[in-house]
């Protein structure tokens, strides 16, 4: 889970990919939100729980800003399972971005948005803070709501899917697809942060050749999702054909080692069958007698016994 939260967050954290996915969820796809105008924001806030101060972390945050004038502060937290808690997390990290603006001159508005990559189930519930607490009826109209907004990527449409302009536009198209039919033919796209997609695509569908088609001697620059899908048919024709000779190879081993074992009984019982003759021969057994005994010629006996005396001598 680690290693999907890194990978998500290294691609995310790019201006132009944290801008595509504001503004192709929020604005359907105009661009309101323009990628020089966001700037870093810390991720890490504190709270005090029991007595000792207590840390929590977004996924990925940063300010929008209009020169030096704060808009909002938008922040992404990443899912592939359904957290029943996330209201709770999600009024926490708002909550403390808030506080941050006390004693301040500036107001400006935080927004979380629940990117959710599960595929098998819809996030249905929870969506709101209340759909988590059992309110007695007669404190209902004093108690305020928080809600949380989800996204469920791989249930976008393919319209929606096309809103988005940057590499998150193959990662949504990648989710919806394998959601739809198991499989994924890509788009022409080109790839700007080729590394990290790659990333991305690896971890989640546990296709390491993803990422490995990425280190093995790739040149920098745009590349498509196509050439990617190309290179790693390649490199598993390559892997099965350098798997088939190794096994190849052990089974010749093996296909060797058997063939030596059945010539190696051959020869031995042949041995033994020249050594019975010629213990024959030598206590005055006939050469009629022997080739019975041996189910052999008289002609065969004769050689068999010339060639073992020619070995003792």
């Amino acid at each position: 889970m680690a290693e999907k939260d890194i990978a998500e967050k290294v691609l995310e954290a790019y201006n132009d990919v944290f801008a595509d996915i504001v503004n192709g969820l929020l604005f359907q796809g105009k661009k309101v939100v323009a990628e020089e105008e966001l700037e870093e924001q810390g991720t890490h806030s504190h709270y005090k729980a029991d007595g000792a101060l207590r840390e929590q972390e977004r996924d990925v945050a940063k300010k929008w800003k209009n020169g030096k004038i704060k808009i909002a502060l938008i922040g992404f937290e990443n899912q592939t399972e359904i957290d029943r808690d996330m209201p709770f997390r999600v009024i926490g990290y708002d909550g403390a971005e808030y506080r941050a603006q006390l004693g301040g001159r500036e107001r400006y508005p935080v927004i979380t948005l629940v990117l959710y990559f599960g595929c098998k189930r819809r996030w249905k519930r929870p969506r709101s803070l209340l759909e988590q607490l059992n309110v007695p009826k007669e404190f209902e109209p004093y108690v305020s709501d928080y809600k949380i907004n989800v996204f469920e990527i791989a249930f976008l449409t393919e319209e929606q899917v096309k809103l988005f302009h940057s590499d998150f536009r193959i990662i949504a198209d990648y989710f919806v697809q394998k959601r739809k039919s198991g499989e994924y033919h890509p788009e022409p796209q080109e790839l700007k942060h080729v590394q990290e997609t790659l990333q991305i695509l690896s971890v989640m569908s546990g296709d390491h050749r993803f990422e490995e088609v990425y280190n093995k001697n790739i040149e920098r620059g745009p590349h498509t999702m196509c050439e990617m899908l190309d290179r790693m048919i390649n490199k598993g024709k390559m892997e099965g054909i350098q798997e088939g000779r190794q096994e190849g190879i052990r089974e010749g081993r093996q296909e060797g080692i058997r063939e030596g074992r059945q010539e190696g009984i051959r020869e031995g019982r042949k041995e033994g069958k020249a050594q019975m003759i010629l213990n024959m021969y030598q206590h005055n057994f006939t050469l009629e007698q022997i080739a019975t005994a041996a189910e052999k010629t008289v002609e065969e006996i004769k050689l068999i016994v010339k060639e073992q005396n020619s070995l003792l001598s």
